[in-house]
């Protein structure tokens, strides 16, 4: 059925996306939830009704529960743990009804707290008197000031933009040559792995999708940045927008496709703003379009915002999505190199790994390779959160020690008794283990944690952490795609046994009961979502038993 449904959304092309109709019914309605809305788009897309709501009612703007949001807090677990969000909603009921505050889930402000969206701009750091001015005035400071460094001699992602001509000079160079092989060997020698945390080697996903027959194929910039804590991708397209245009163009070209869609979400409405000002630049210097520079290659580059969905932060969901589907995980095989987008060949890599397309170009795949190590060569953004005394982004070579990065940042201003990296699906790692780990995929590995996409959460020696294991729990349950019986499920009857645990002194946990549930989320969920949340689960089982003991029955 979905296979069908892909096709008949390519019908109606990018440009046309079902997606982005659903998104600008919301944004003038405040839902796409109306029948008459889910009627007309089902008819028009020959969906249906059913299969349209099943879509609208999905995404937290597009849904009928966001009618009549006017402020929304964000409840990612940066902020969760910053502890400033409940204090922030008692100053925003001075100023809403009840009914107006909605959540929202992460911003990027993790460097911050107090952070919230009101009539489409982010907002953190807010004294009650600028709320408000704000609010009654509209007049706010919604800047995002956060430290940038590299301790490098040569960064290659935090480095300045020397401008379009300078910076798109090896660009040109590479369509000139058409030496489509010669990039292949460059790409295989640099060793670049995916940065969105699967590390996944990115010269055989890009060949794989090269030698995919077919007529159309895209590129697919996944920018649907959702884990709590990470702000890498943000900084990239709001400081660096062209480092991650040129990747795409780059694998365009190499690949044989001729349109690439950046998916970027809601939360990070700058972000949108920005990559489409870049684009515009871009067709302002000719460097898209039509028979670019005379080269033969045709390229196209479009945004779409997204609706609020963690989920599409996968891959295949992600591709759903964009096809008016709702968006649900796929089974692989096949892959999206092979059937993706519309169900044709389709490259889908995150913003950072884009990114790092520019220093493979400029260096060499052998000199890109000798940034951090033979395993996980290149450099690294590391978003650190509000607890550290300079927050902000790092680029480290591969293979910096942990602590080192922490030291960068001036250390802790607060007690912390773990961090987590990697989002919500990233491992929990003590205080005491710091000194043991390097930036790089490996080390994390070996010592039983996850690098993933390397936000760093501080969790404060104050917050319990049977109730971070809640929140995890919580977080899953509310962002499944409910495709799959183990995730959707299971992280709901997690969620359960913690929270009766802390609300009734009297029940212990079934530690044999939790053990085999997380085992079955792990061994048998669909994606990374349910299958992930089980590492920092059992990390705090493991290097915590003495706090949560007393939630057990043993």
């Amino acid at each position: 059925m979905s296979k069908n449904l892909s096709h008949l959304s390519f019908r109606k092309g990018v440009e046309k996306n079902l997606f982005e109709r659903m998104v600008t019914a919301a944004d003038e309605a405040g839902t796409a939830e109306s029948p008459e809305f889910v009627r007309s788009l089902g008819e028009d897309s020959l969906f249906g009704d059913a299969v349209t709501l099943g879509a609208v009612s999905f995404y937290d703007f597009t849904k009928a529960e966001n009618a009549g949001k006017k402020v929304l807090i964000c409840n990612g677990s940066a902020c969760l743990c910053a502890g400033t969000q409940e204090k922030l909603h008692l100053d925003l009921e001075g100023h809403f009804k009840a009914e107006e505050i909605g959540h929202i889930c992460c911003l990027g402000r993790c460097h911050q707290g107090d952070a919230f969206q009101f009539e489409g701009k982010n907002y953190s750091g807010q004294s009650a008197g600028a709320l408000k001015s704000l609010f009654e005035s509209g007049q706010g400071d919604d800047s995002d000031n956060y430290v940038v460094a590299s301790p490098l001699t040569n960064p290659q992602l935090t480095a300045p933009f020397p401008g379009i001509e300078t910076y798109y000079a090896p660009f040109r160079d590479l369509i000139a040559k058409a030496d489509r092989e010669a990039l292949a060997v460059e790409l295989k020698e640099s060793g670049l792995r995916g940065r969105g945390g699967a590390g996944f080697p990115l010269h055989f996903k890009w060949a794989g999708a090269k030698s995919s027959p077919g007529p159309v194929k895209y590129i697919v910039c996944n920018a649907d940045e959702g884990d709590p804590g990470a702000y890498i991708d943000k900084y990239l397209m709001e400081l660096q927008p062209h480092s991650v245009l040129l990747g795409m163009m780059v694998a365009g070209w190499y690949a044989g496709a001729e349109v690439g869609i950046l998916y970027i979400r809601a939360e990070y409405p700058d972000s949108v703003r920005i990559i489409d000002e870049a684009i515009a630049d871009l067709h302002a210097a000719g460097l898209l379009g039509e028979n670019i520079l005379g080269s033969g290659f045709n390229f196209a580059l479009k945004t779409i915002k997204g609706a609020g969905a963690y989920i599409c932060g996968e891959e295949t969901a992600l591709l759903s999505s964009i096809e008016g589907q709702r968006p649900e995980v796929r089974t692989r095989p096949p892959f999206p190199t092979v059937e993706g987008l519309f169900r044709r060949p389709t490259i889908v890599n995150n913003v950072e790994t884009f990114s790092n397309i520019h220093a493979i170009l400029t260096l060499g795949g052998k000199g890109y390779a000798a940034i951090g190590t033979p395993q996980s060569t290149g450099p690294k953004l590391i978003s650190l959160d509000s607890h550290f005394v300079k927050p902000g982004i790092y680029e480290v070579a591969m293979g910096t020690p942990l602590l080192d990065v922490i030291n960068l940042a001036g250390g802790f201003k607060t007690k912390i008794k773990a961090i987590q990296i990697g989002g919500p699906l990233g491992g929990i790692i003590p205080i005491s283990h710091v000194d043991k780990l390097t930036v790089d995929f490996e080390s994390f590995k070996n010592a039983g944690f996850l690098l993933g996409h390397a936000g760093v959460v501080s969790i404060p020696e104050t917050m319990p952490m049977i109730q971070y294991i809640q929140h995890l729990f919580q977080f899953t349950s509310d962002e499944s795609c409910g495709k799959c019986f183990p995730c959707r499920l299971g992280s709901t009857r997690g969620k359960e046994l913690i929270a009766k645990a802390r609300e009734d002194d009297s029940y212990k946990i079934d530690r044999e009961l939790l053990n085999d549930l997380l085992e079955t989320m792990e061994l048998t969920s669909l994606c990374a979502l349910g299958g992930g949340v089980p590492l920092p689960i059992k990390n705090a089982l493991q290097h915590f038993d003495a706090e949560l003991r007393p939630y057990f029955a043993s």
